[in-house]
């Protein structure tokens, strides 16, 4: 290969990069400006993610408040709560900017066809989200702060029922009480709010990925029983303790899996389609044993 070869391949490559980096500028930008924005409205966004717990303290008759143990531990905590608030706000610019440099290697039915999945996926992820925190979340708390109080109860009832008092009435039994920290409640609010949004990227998962021809929707169907043992298996990891919680997130995640399915389905029959018009079916000789075709 001669130098000039090499000179006219390398351009369009530094051209490549240099319009990635201005893309990526402009996304770590618009990331910088939404941190910044959603810092001032860091503690509203914080008291809405906390509200199960705070639900949940009022029913037992506690006040609705958090601690922190550390001086800089509400700090930090308001610092990510703007920073991922942020990245939610400079999602569209971020997504605008992936497509931008993704489009022009792309064909035109490609585009269609890769466009939606794009607008679905940040749909599906409040989705999920949503139903972490208005449904998982209460519940995962309530067992959670729940649970302190039933082996004292416990305790308290076999103490009445054995007619003796373990304490020897002199001293006073100690009691527990949930004082929750600001940023370990927040983590585990996150947590679920995180693992639910991206269990519901499962049908945008799926179906790309028949549309590349990796999966396809008789394949999903012969593994539906190992899918449910995934699923089971997931439930038991990402949600407490609590067979209800966990019956909910597999009946939501096995839902998403068998809508997987009829999309896949969906797919293959606009493929089916697409090669029938370009005439690499022939309807005459369809369903003959190649042998039998002329």
């Amino acid at each position: 290969m001669s130098s000039d070869d090499v000179e006219n391949s390398s351009a369009p490559l530094i051209e490549h990069l240099t319009e990635l980096r201005t893309r990526l500028i402009r996304s770590v930008m618009a990331f910088v400006i939404g941190m910044l924005a959603c810092f001032y409205f860091a503690e509203p966004i914080l008291n809405f993610l906390v509200e199960p717990i705070a639900d949940i303290l009022r029913s037992r008759g506690q006040d609705p408040q958090l601690i922190f143990t550390a001086p800089q531990e509400k700090f930090f905590v308001l610092f990510k709560i703007s920073a991922l608030a942020g990245l939610g706000l400079a999602f569209p610019v971020i997504a605008h900017q992936m497509w931008r440099f993704v489009a022009p290697g792309l064909y035109k039915n490609e585009q269609h066809a890769f466009l939606p999945f794009v607008i679905a996926s940040p749909v599906l992820f409040i989705l999920g989200a949503s139903f972490a925190h208005y449904v998982v979340t209460p519940l995962a708390m309530n067992f959670f702060i729940g649970f302190g109080d039933i082996i004292p109860s416990i305790t308290e009832l076999l103490t009445s029922e054995g007619g003796s008092d373990v304490t020897g009435g002199e001293e006073q039994e100690i009691s527990t009480i949930f004082l929750g920290s600001v940023r370990e409640s927040l983590d585990i609010t996150l947590k679920f709010i995180f693992a639910f949004g991206i269990c519901f990227q499962l049908p945008v998962l799926l179906t790309l990925m028949g549309m590349a021809g990796l999966v396809s929707s008789e394949g999903l169907k012969n593994v539906r029983k190992y899918a449910v043992v995934g699923i089971l298996v997931l439930a038991a990891v990402v949600t407490p303790p609590d067979v209800i919680t966990q019956v909910i997130l597999f009946s939501v995640v096995y839902l998403l899996y068998e809508i997987s399915i009829w999309l896949v389905i969906m797919v293959e029959r606009k493929q089916e389609k697409r090669l029938r018009e370009e005439g690499y079916f022939d309807d005459e000789n369809e369903g003959k044993h190649p042998e039998e075709t002329p």
